[in-house]
């Protein structure tokens, strides 16, 4: 298993890969902002704005890599508000089904803090559908819970879910 950057514009394998790992995410019922169906259209559509926003600095774009193929990722948001710079976000951290519970969460958690440290983020946050199978790992890591915010979002069938901000000092 490889983690790394993809800092360029991203090509056609490498856009297959996260689009089908975003659709097993979401039609598998995690929490990442979209409704089902999934469609294939809409997946391409949203991977190919992260990439123009890496390619602009606004993000960082970490991808684990199993026999080549593209098998986990997580975001961290780099652009923030000027009374921020020292603040940053995960974002849309996904494994796939076929290879959950191998420890890649963790692993890409723990590059994406280092990726922030490096861009000078001293503090890191983000959310999570509470109950979700994401918070334990999060505590593992050591990010402490804020109270669940009610019916903060949808779930992808479309039901009013509770949602957990964590934190952490990196």
């Amino acid at each position: 298993m490889q983690i790394r950057a993809l800092t360029e514009a991203l090509d056609l394998r490498q856009l297959e890969d996260l689009c089908a790992l975003l659709i097993d995410a979401v039609e598998g019922g995690a929490s990442l902002g979209f409704l089902k169906p999934m469609e294939l259209e809409r997946a391409r559509a949203y991977w190919q704005n992260v990439s123009q926003s890496v390619q602009a600095g606004d993000k960082a774009l970490l991808v684990a890599e199993i026999e080549g193929a593209i098998l986990g990722t997580v975001q961290v948001v780099l652009d923030m508000p000027q009374n921020q710079p020292h603040r940053g976000e995960i974002s849309k951290m996904i494994v796939h089904t076929k290879v959950r519970q191998l420890g890649l969460g963790m692993r890409l958690l723990g590059a994406a803090e280092d990726r922030a440290q490096l861009a000078g983020k001293s503090l890191l946050v983000l959310d999570t559908q509470t109950g979700s199978a994401a918070e334990h790992l999060y505590r593992k890591a050591g990010y402490s819970p804020l109270p669940p915010l009610p019916d903060y979002a949808l779930t992808p069938d479309g039901v009013l879910a509770a949602t957990t901000i964590f934190w952490k000092r990196v």
